[in-house]
């Protein structure tokens, strides 16, 4: 509980420096005043419209990444998997360039990113049972080819693209919280995951030991399997839908939790939906402030910093 209590209170911090810090800077006092429905129009306009929007749908897509990648840790048993190595993000992106060719609004790229994601769920599933059942490996496998896959008609589309679409569909791959229109559906998503999950984390921590000393010990381990499969995809869609491909968050921050509080789901899920949360709104307000009025993509922000952790990880489980 004082994990959890630590985190929840970093990620209130988080929330009002992403309230506060921006191109127009916003005072402590000046902020409490507009939390009070007081202060000028121009902060009440930042705040309320603007600035909490972006910063709710930052950590609810951080929160819905990091939560998938613990739950495909557990999966895959393998402490280095990721929400996206399955493909998911390149489904979606391929549903939301060609909603971007079509000249479509907003809501329905959104809705063509979630049906592609969803696509690349079925079909790396389908691929990975074929005529039998699936294990860890072969789904990895399939996913990473199937991931590549993706890539290939994703390199295809740029190349055919008009050159004046191209900017929107590049920022869109990179990640981009400004496409984040409403928070609310990946909030939503976020809580029933977690509500969903909790009562299965005794479990999940068998299933980390194995499938076969799972089964061992009453846990109905296919059912489990595909339960956490299809969570985690849908996760991982919702985030690719609400802010684009957005790397690293669901494989550092739950990896990392793990170093540090162990390895029970308990006390991992709830706390990788708040750290990740925290993390993507810092990295979304460096990347609209860096060098503000000019906005960089959070994907950019991501990557640098997890590229690094990555390494650093990767060398100390050596």
């Amino acid at each position: 509980m004082r994990t959890v209590s630590a985190l929840s209170l970093m990620a209130l911090v988080t929330m009002l420096l992403a309230l506060a810090i921006g191109s127009v800077t916003i005072a402590p006092a000046e902020l409490w005043a507009v939390v009070q429905g007081e202060g000028s129009t121009l902060h009440r306009t930042l705040v309320f419209e603007l600035r909490l929007p972006r910063a709710l749908a930052a950590f609810a897509t951080g929160g819905l990444l990091a939560v998938a990648g613990a739950l495909m840790q557990v999966l895959l048993r393998n402490p280095l998997a990721d929400p996206y190595v399955l493909g998911l993000s390149g489904g979606a992106a391929v549903g939301a360039l060609l909603a971007m060719l079509s000249g479509l609004g907003a809501v329905l790229i959104s809705g063509a990113a979630f049906s592609g994601a969803m696509l690349a769920m079925l079909l790396v599933f389908g691929l990975a049972q074929g005529t039998g059942s699936w294990t860890a490996s072969r789904l990895l496998l399939t996913g990473v080819v199937v991931a590549a896959g993706w890539g290939a008609v994703i390199t295809l589309m740029l190349a055919l693209t008009p050159s004046y679409k191209l900017p929107g569909m590049l920022y869109w791959l990179m990640g981009d919280m400004s496409y984040a229109r409403t928070p609310w559906p990946a909030l939503l998503i976020l809580l029933f995951a977690i509500v969903l999950v909790m009562p299965l984390a005794r479990n999940l921590n068998v299933l980390a030991r194995g499938p076969m000393q799972a089964a061992a010990l009453g846990v109905s381990v296919r059912p489990l399997e595909w339960t956490v499969y299809v969570l985690a995809s849908l996760m991982t869609a919702t985030a690719v839908t609400t802010a684009g491909s957005i790397g690293f968050v669901g494989l550092i921050v739950p990896h990392m939790l793990r170093l540090v509080l162990g390895n029970d789901q308990r006390i991992i899920l709830p706390a990788s939906a708040l750290a990740g949360g925290s993390l993507l709104v810092l990295a979304d307000t460096v990347a609209r402030t860096v060098i503000a009025p000019e906005q960089l993509p959070v994907g950019v922000i991501t990557a640098l910093l997890g590229v690094p952790t990555f390494l650093y990880l990767l060398h100390r489980s050596r």
